[in-house]
């Protein structure tokens, strides 16, 4: 497998995510509408020196991110690089430009969608792209888990497995129903997910275990079929409570939604509550608990569900 060409440039459009919905917990992902668009180019001509690479961001969180070979979006081009077969040696320079419209630490997917927008674009950049299979696999594996990455790859609700212990990642996507209306309650503070995950046992009881199994193939039906089941099927008694500590906001929130009927879960690992809701009447009702509490806002971002889209722009 050849290094890319001089000259070839890439853009990616990928969409943020709300992972987990209640009782999915690391397998269900739902692709939002807020997206990252990142340009990665490989220079005609090369600086001088070991390759490198120039990172420019801009939105979301741009203050925070790291630039060069330290960047998520660097690291990601370059593991679809090197799983294509291009040696750390043979790799290019890489000039990339991100603008950011995924929010950073409130638990959309902002890893993830980087993850995606550097692995898909480095699959782009290849005289011969990675296939299907090999990019989710890869893109899963570097988040560790299949729930976020897979929805920004491949849009709409996406359910996530890996064959064994070390096998390959996997997902399957489904339409969401027309009349689910996903709310997103961003609040101003953020959270590490490494803090939140932190705080789950390593076991739990095996009647709660088999109510999240239970619950969670609910979830597909109401998020698919059969909106009018999603107060049900989103309780969850595996992972929300168990962090509720670290964001004592969002799990007040929670319960006073879900008091309300409505179906609002935990955005991946939070600090933010997404709603889903059976119709736009009820997300405004949603919405009007929401807008009352300071430091909160509510978004209403729709469905991504086309998930990351290429183009090879030169090249």
């Amino acid at each position: 497998m050849s290094t890319p060409a001089p000259g070839r440039r890439v853009r990616v459009v990928v969409p943020g995510s709300s992972a987990n919905l209640g009782p999915g917990f690391d397998a269900l992902g739902l692709a939002l509408g807020l997206r990252d668009e990142v340009v990665v180019e490989v220079p005609a001509e090369t600086p001088t020196g070991p390759p490198g690479a120039e990172v420019r961001v801009s939105g979301e969180g741009a203050d925070a991110i790291r630039g060069g070979e330290g960047n998520l979006l660097v690291r990601s081009v370059r593991a679809a690089l090197h799983a294509a077969g291009v040696p750390a040696a043979d790799q290019p320079h890489l000039r990339v430009t991100s603008r950011n419209g995924v929010p950073h630490g409130r638990g959309v997917g902002s890893s993830a969608a980087a993850v995606v927008a550097g692995a898909a674009a480095g699959s782009a950049l290849l005289d011969v792209p990675l296939p299907p299979e090999a990019l989710l696999d890869l893109v899963c594996g570097l988040e560790g888990h299949p729930d976020n990455a897979a929805a920004s790859l491949l849009g709409g609700l996406t359910l996530g497995w890996r064959d064994g212990a070390h096998g390959p990642w996997r997902a399957v996507r489904v339409d969401p129903h027309a009349d689910v209306v996903p709310l997103l309650c961003v609040p101003d503070a953020e959270l590490s997910t490494a803090r939140a995950r932190a705080m789950l046992p390593l076991h739990v009881p095996h009647g709660d275990a088999a109510h999240t199994a239970g619950r969670a193939a609910l979830l597909v039906e109401a998020v698919t079929r059969s909106p009018e089941l999603l107060l049900a099927a989103t309780e969850d008694r595996l992972h929300q409570e168990q962090r509720a500590a670290a964001m004592p906001p969002s799990a007040s929130l929670l319960a006073d939604l879900r008091a309300s009927g409505h179906a609002a879960v935990v955005s991946g690992a939070g600090p933010s509550v997404l709603v889903l809701c059976p119709g736009a009447a009820a997300a405004e009702d949603a919405r009007a608990l929401v807008v009352t509490r300071p430091g909160w806002s509510a978004l209403e971002p729709g469905v991504a569900r086309d998930g990351a889209l290429v183009e090879v722009l030169a090249g």
